[in-house]
């Protein structure tokens, strides 16, 4: 049994292993693909706080709690003019169809854009 390796031999050669010549192009992350991926994120934190904001108001949390309280007073700067959109009589009704809403719309626009960028 040899144990002697030939200048080949070393490193082993895999074939799913890059080239010196860097990754595949579709490996490549350009400017526009992290753009989007930070589009989806600050997306997906504002659709957050807009959930939790709704889950606070239906479960009825203690306002007096500061994180409570910070997630109430984001979303309201965060609704952009769409919390009283839908006016029930039902205050918490009105503040899952208006955040809820916000939510959906904060959702496909930061959609429509990343599928934008991503072109």
């Amino acid at each position: 049994m040899s144990y002697h390796h030939g200048p080949n031999d070393y490193p082993p050669q895999n074939p799913g292993h890059y080239s010196s010549q860097g990754p595949p192009p579709s490996d490549r992350r350009g400017g526009g693909d992290i753009l989007a991926n930070v589009i989806r994120v600050v997306t997906g934190l504002i659709v957050t706080v807009f959930v939790l904001h709704i889950l606070f108001v239906v479960l009825d949390a203690n306002q007096g709690n500061e994180f409570v309280s910070f997630i109430y007073s984001l979303a309201q700067v965060l609704v952009l003019g769409l919390g009283d959109v839908f006016t029930p009589d039902d205050a918490v009704l009105g503040v899952v169809l208006n955040y809820g809403l916000a939510a959906l719309i904060y959702l496909v626009i930061g959609r429509l854009i990343t599928k934008a960028i991503q072109r």
